[in-house]
């Protein structure tokens, strides 16, 4: 009997990561749904930054498992509310099983939500100053295979450390890059994957 986890096979040609019988169906919806998508409210944004530095030396697939419990023990990602958390209440979630209980990652959460709102106080929003490393456009890539797609690129680099210079925790380059995938600033579905701009409605400027 099929797991009823298990997504059915639709035909459609997908990226790699996303493909297999070992694939539950939530990892496919958010590579079909999500990934890729440009993001532009704050507290999603927000809640992406602290997902990815969530994820760090652990697997996506372990963070995506558990965003709902995030999303409640973090307000809704609300970054002004996750600002004002207490000492009290990040030491509670270090006793949630449903989080990932690792003091460092709990505690930056806040720091980075601290953080995030003096950007907004600069520049209007964390959207705006996010979006301009990619001066406020996707970049679509045209990656062949999965092993083309980088890890790291010259603007993660620089977003990293800017946002460490700014203060921000667990904002490392690779981090980072995985933010900009997960948030849309880059594009990086293979181009045979029917979530390529080339194959799907969407728009972008490629970039080699």
């Amino acid at each position: 009997m099929k797991d009823a986890d298990t997504p059915p096979d639709d035909g459609q040609s997908r990226c790699n990561w996303a493909c297999g019988t070992s694939v539950k169906r939530a990892y496919r919806d958010y590579h079909d749904g999500e990934w890729g998508v440009p993001v532009h409210d704050d507290n999603r944004l927000f809640e992406f930054i602290v997902l990815e530095g969530a994820q760090a030396g652990l697997s996506w697939r372990t963070v995506l498992d558990k965003r709902d419990n995030y999303r409640k023990a973090f307000h809704q990602f609300k970054i002004a509310r996750v600002a004002a958390m207490k000492d009290r209440e990040l030491e509670r979630l270090l006793t949630d099983p449903g989080l990932i209980r690792n003091r460092l990652k709990i505690f930056s959460a806040r720091n980075n939500a601290l953080h995030a709102l003096e950007l907004i106080a600069e520049h209007g929003s964390l959207d705006a100053w996010l979006w301009d490393f990619v001066d406020g456009k996707p970049i679509v890539n045209q990656w062949k295979s999965q092993g083309e797609v980088p890890a790291t690129t010259a603007i993660s680099d620089q977003m990293s450390k800017t946002l460490h210079k700014r203060g921000f925790r667990f904002i490392g380059s690779t981090i980072c890059y995985a933010f900009m995938q997960a948030t849309g600033m880059v594009n990086d579905h293979l181009v045979d994957c029917f979530r390529h701009p080339r194959n799907a409605a969407g728009s972008g400027k490629a970039r080699a």
